[in-house]
């Protein structure tokens, strides 16, 4: 195609001075996502980016296929509240799916909500759905187009008819019944743009039903602390509210614990300051606590705290494996651990004795096993790379597990084959990367290659089944997705190797992961695109400026690019634990020097690159790809022989608001990857 013509960017004159060192930034007048120049600006890149891809001749090929193969019912594992189990369920292309209930597990399905009537282009989401502990009411939190505000709205469940009630501006909340109504959290209506105002002074509310919000009880603020979260929860048998206080905005990874039992007014310490230890209530035993913790067990653990007493007890001691997830159902205590980024489940009893251990159908990942405390059996998902999410039931007198629901999807999961290998990083530290292709696959560097990489925030990439990657394998493509360091994968000690001034370390990992690929010749140079999201687009972003020439295409979506100003927006303070901030003159000279924004050279030959965003995107701004991608344009559009795109959906947010726009966007990013690496396809 012949050289892109990108729309001119207007510059301003702003330096913003950091610890002595001026830093220009000419793009400062995009972060205004409320301004009518904005909105042109985004209208011209769009213009640009969309006539490129409509050139591309197999791409709605590629998105009928990938239609096709995601046509099939998808289903949720049921949860039960009295008689009634509740799941949801997407026939196959529905944009949201529905959320059903049935008495008993043969009854007949009727809907309870179906959020694909709620907005003319299916854009809003159920966000939440709890039901009070008789059953009789169902609070439900509704979001619009992607963004991460929530309505919370009252269903009375015997006619399934709302109530007048109506709570605004939740984020960043549960909902946690107790008695006659719920608590939750909020904040303060924003001033100015409602998707990119800082947020802050998170408060906790208890509305009764029937009331309006004006009339809901503040249980808990901060005025002092305006950048911590505040979030409450309820045991199952609404005994004991908890109270949770983190303070990521000040660098502490870990939270503050509290609980009221009903009736009281004031809350009392389990944990009374904030630190970097987490605590977690699993359930409530009578008057004790049971917690996973990882204070001194850097994989976790759970001990008992009596509130009687507010003395502490080990019940289950930390192990080699990091402690992946716990719950209690049918008096019994469900772990999963992670072991080489698979699941391994067991049974203990609520005093920390084991049981047995779970048998499942293979290497994968494994969630669920939560339910009610006189359950008889518990649900849990199964999945893997070629293993569609199947949902199993676990009989808890029998210790046996069955299939209750699978998915019928159009391949054939013998015709691919995963295998995981551990390469070694620029440190020599071992990196664990699943590899998933279709069997037979040659080995002479030709193969499209796309490797996946997140690398943050605690977050563990697992094995799971994705419909929408089997057309980028069948063609001969070849998936690649690696466990870099500031992951969850080994436990806290891998979460701290990559974050804050060790961040280089995930650069490193995902760069290695790149070569070794090319190295075993899977692909070449040529034939290798990276693609993240989120912290993971703010990796993609760094790797290209390092390394420009290590892949032939780049993906970056939705990515924190600038990483001086990120926590100047809706929650971004929140990023400081892992990150740390340009406050801090230590922590600016490392952001500084990786920052996706501030490190593009000019006369760079960059790869082809699509930028993805959303204008509703108020969890990672969408200024910090605008500014990006016009740094980009204006720094290489001239010397790169690549197109440098950014693409702008509208009405979504951090991710695809619903499957029409998941399934268009998909298959726009893997016909410019294709139709960059000049693929030979069987389309």
């Amino acid at each position: 195609m012949a050289q892109l013509n990108y729309p001119t960017t207007r510059t301003v004159d702003q330096k913003d001075n950091y610890h002595g060192t001026s830093v220009a930034d000419p793009y400062r007048w995009l972060e205004d996502d409320r301004s009518a120049e904005t909105g042109e600006w985004v209208k011209q890149q769009n213009q640009v980016t969309f006539s490129y891809l409509e050139k591309i001749p197999y791409r709605e090929t590629i998105k009928k296929r990938l239609e096709k193969i995601y046509n099939y019912a998808k289903y949720s594992a049921p949860s039960r509240k009295g008689e009634w189990y509740y799941f949801y369920k997407n026939d196959g292309l529905q944009n949201q799916a529905v959320l059903y209930r049935q008495k008993g597990l043969n009854g007949t399905p009727e809907v309870v909500i179906d959020p694909n009537t709620l907005s003319k282009d299916a854009t809003t989401r159920l966000a939440q759905f709890a039901l009070s502990k008789d059953g009789k009411y169902a609070a439900y939190a509704l979001s619009k187009g992607g963004s991460d505000w929530q309505d919370i709205f009252v269903m009375d469940m015997s006619t399934k008819k709302n109530l007048s009630d109506k709570v605004e501006w939740v984020k960043v909340s549960g909902i946690a019944w107790q008695g006659d109504g719920f608590y939750y959290s909020r904040y303060p209506k924003p001033a100015g743009s409602e998707l990119a105002a800082k947020n802050e002074n998170h408060q906790v509310f208890f509305h009764k039903i029937g009331t309006s919000q004006a009339a809901d009880l503040l249980v808990f603020e901060d005025k002092a602390n305006p950048q911590r979260f505040h979030t409450v929860n309820t045991t199952e048998d609404e005994k004991f509210a908890l109270l949770y206080v983190s303070d990521r905005g000040k660098g502490k990874d870990g939270n503050a614990l509290f609980y009221k039992e009903a009736g009281a007014k004031a809350f009392k310490p389990v944990v009374a300051e904030v630190s970097d230890f987490s605590y977690g209530v699993i359930e409530n035993v009578g008057k004790a606590l049971l917690i996973q913790t990882n204070k001194n067990a850097k994989n976790e653990k759970i001990e008992s705290f009596d509130t009687a007493t507010n003395t502490w007890k080990s019940i289950i001691a930390e192990k080699e494996e990091p402690l992946q997830s716990s719950s209690v159902a049918g008096g019994k205590l469900f772990l999963t651990y992670m072991k080489d980024v698979t699941t391994r489940a067991y049974v203990y009893d609520v005093k920390g004795k084991l049981e047995n251990e779970i048998t499942l159908p293979g290497l994968g990942t494994a969630s669920g096993f939560g339910g009610n405390a006189d359950d008889k059996a518990v649900f849990y998902t199964f999945t893997s790379f070629n293993y569609p999410s199947t949902i199993f039931s676990y009989d808890i007198a029998t210790k046996q597990s069955t299939v209750f629901r699978a998915p019928e999807v159009d391949f054939r999961a013998t015709d691919f084959e995963t295998k995981q290998v551990f390469y070694p990083s620029k440190d020599g530290t071992k990196i664990p990367m699943f590899i998933v292709y279709k069997k037979g696959l040659k080995l002479d560097g030709q193969n499209p290659t796309l490797l996946y990489g997140y690398g943050g925030f605690n977050v563990s990439l697992n094995p799971a089944f994705s419909p929408l990657l089997i057309p980028f394998l069948e063609q001969g493509g070849v998936y690649a997705q690696a466990n870099l360091r500031g992951g969850s994968e080994y436990g806290e000690k891998w979460h701290e190797q990559g974050m804050k001034l060790k961040k280089q370390n995930v650069f490193d990992d995902f760069i290695a992961a790149g070569e070794y690929l090319i190295a075993e010749k899977y692909c070449d140079n040529a034939h290798l695109a990276i693609r993240g999201g989120s912290n993971g687009g703010l990796l993609v972003g760094a790797v290209m400026n390092q390394r420009p020439e290590l892949a032939r295409v780049a993906i970056p979506q939705v990515g924190v690019m600038d990483m001086l100003r990120f926590q100047k927006f809706t929650i971004g303070w929140n990023w400081i634990a892992d990150y740390g901030s340009a406050d801090n003159a230590e922590e600016f000279k490392v952001l500084y020097a990786y920052s996706p924004l501030h490190n593009i050279k000019e006369g760079v030959d960059y790869p082809a690159t699509l930028i993805t965003t959303a204008d509703h995107d108020d969890r990672v701004v969408p200024a910090h790809s605008f500014k990006y991608a016009a740094m980009l344009q204006a720094k290489a559009g001239k010397s790169s022989s690549n197109p440098l795109l950014i693409r702008i959906d509208t009405n979504s947010g951090h991710g695809a608001s619903n499957t029409a726009k998941n399934i268009e966007q998909t298959a726009d990013i893997y016909a410019f990857i294709w139709w960059n690496m000049n693929a030979k396809l069987s389309l």
